[in-house]
């Protein structure tokens, strides 16, 4: 590998009101290397990249290019300076094809005449070069998520990118879509792509980074490389204190059943039931996962049981009495509480402030009104709580939820849903796009629910999450539940043929 810093920053800099989101960050990124930098939401990683990329300027310090110092002004600048990004939260628009989102502000044309032929073309030659396999006419609401990711990769590729900033590019991935874009990110480095890889996942981290760089409440606190770390430092070093990686917890104590799934259906327009007659059930006092490779009806599921989705046939039984479908608000009011899979689309209102996605369960209950009228006072009190419970990382309870980094979006949600008197607890993807810290007190904090008679049905894209934290363990695939496991019997080869279509039944449920 040339030693050749591609990229440098010295002592940049950035505040917000009431933070200093940048304290004084000297980094740099050699020819086709993969820095990964690591830290906890909120320390700073995606501002740092955001300046670097044009989108903020930084209050002091400088940047250099090739060895030359520039100034980046906007994302233009960055582009014509050969750096591409992919954001945690894809820039693409649904309705069009691959080739009209990669070429969209920087058309090919032909004498004056957009050219979509010329440009399909080219992006044949980028989908052969890097390996990134990707229909240039499919429209893109219909691929999948890690294809969408990929066509932003060739977005910035079409730009002649030779600095690639992925900013959390594995936080909405299934495992083999990871494994793909490792994959992808090694073809790109073995062209002489310099790529900065920004992640919470200690995991990933060691297995894809050539280098580390580790930031903390706005500061680099530390540089090294996995062949001179483990996991255990690394979160250390991203939290400041011993962190626990793995879930602690006695063996469950489940009571009579809070929560069931009779024969639940729901059709989709061809083919198989995306839920094909499912049933489950959550005993109080236990954890109960889902695993499966995603895709294979856990959405549906979860927006069907949660009220967000008509189902086709079958039953709902909360506390054992049947809930009407398509009404979130009785589930609400009979004590189930829900995290989402998309936290923005439905977990949050963005442009509402947090005090009022706090209490979106709750609003017109006491305390936070008084007759008709808004508490402002407990709404407040309340909220401030919660946030430093919850430890989101804001300068204000005020400010609009969109102006949060994904984590600490997700924490807005856990802490609202975590702190309702509930009887069940659907989790879905409750930890996706956080921190180990904030991982190990959603663990925590999911066990402690647990323990005080909450059922928990845990749908998550982590094998590691199902298996430590599950009492029982749910496999679906195409649809159907294939077997229910004891989870302290469960191996991950058995759980992965399983979900990989295995048909061997294998049900405990007459044993409990």
């Amino acid at each position: 590998m040339a030693n050749k810093h591609v990229l440098e920053t010295k002592n940049v800099a950035k505040r917000f009101p009431g933070v200093l989101a940048n304290d004084q960050i000297s980094m740099y990124l050699n020819e086709g290397e993969i820095l990964a930098i690591l830290g906890e939401n909120g320390a700073g990683k995606t501002t740092l990249l955001n300046i670097i990329y044009g989108l903020y300027d930084q209050d002091e310090g400088e940047i250099f290019i090739n060895g030359e110092k520039t100034t980046i002004n906007n994302s233009h600048d960055a582009i014509n300076q050969g750096i591409g990004m992919v954001h945690q939260h894809f820039m693409l628009v649904p309705v069009f094809s691959v080739t009209e989102n990669i070429i969209l502000g920087s058309e090919v044309s032909e004498a004056g005449i957009l050219d979509l032929n010329k440009a399909r073309r080219k992006i044949l030659e980028l989908t052969d070069a890097y390996g990134l396999e990707v229909n240039p006419d499919a429209i893109v609401e219909d691929l999948p998520v890690g294809v969408q990711q990929r066509v932003e990769i060739l977005k910035a590729l079409f730009r002649k990118a030779r600095i690639l900033i992925l900013d959390e590019p594995t936080a909405v991935l299934t495992p083999q879509e990871i494994e793909e874009l490792f994959w992808v990110m090694r073809e790109l480095k073995s062209k002489g792509v310099s790529i900065i890889f920004i992640t919470h996942k200690l995991k990933e981290v060691m297995e894809i980074a050539d280098r580390i760089m580790v930031m903390r409440r706005g500061k680099v606190v530390g540089e090294t490389r996995p062949s001179e770390t483990n996991k255990n430092e690394l979160a250390n070093m991203m939290v400041g204190r011993e962190v626990l990686l793995r879930v602690e917890k006695e063996l469950a104590q489940p009571e009579e059943p809070v929560f069931e799934i009779n024969d639940l259906v729901i059709h989709k327009s061809e083919g198989r039931n995306s839920v094909d007659h499912v049933s489950l059930t959550v005993r109080a006092g236990e954890i109960l996962g889902i695993a499966g490779v995603q895709g294979n009806g856990q959405t549906e599921l979860v927006e069907a049981i949660t009220g967000l989705r008509p189902v086709d046939g079958g039953t709902i039984l909360l506390d054992g009495k049947k809930m009407p479908t398509e009404n979130p608000r009785a589930l609400t009011e009979n004590g189930m509480a829900h995290i989402p899979e998309d936290r923005q689309k439905h977990g949050l209102v963005l442009s509402y402030p947090l005090t009022d996605n706090l209490i979106l369960c709750s609003y017109y209950k006491s305390p936070f009104v008084k007759g008709l009228t808004r508490n402002n006072d407990a709404i407040e009190a309340y909220s401030e709580k919660l946030i430093e419970d919850f430890d989101i990382r804001t300068p204000s309870p005020f400010i609009p939820a969109s102006n949060l980094s994904g984590g600490n979006q997700q924490k807005l949600i856990v802490a609202r849903e975590l702190s309702r008197d509930v009887k069940i607890l659907i989790a879905n993807q409750p930890t996706r796009g956080l921190d180990v810290g904030s991982i190990e007190y959603i663990h925590r904090t999911l066990i402690e629910m647990r323990d005080r008679g909450v059922g928990i049905l845990l749908v998550s894209a982590e094998l590691d999450e199902i298996m430590s934290l599950s009492d029982r363990i749910a496999v679906i695939y195409e649809g159907e539940i294939v077997a229910t496991l004891d989870a302290k019997d469960a191996t991950r080869e058995e759980l992965g043929l399983l979900m990989a279509g295995s048909k061997k039944e294998r049900s405990i449920e007459a044993e409990v």
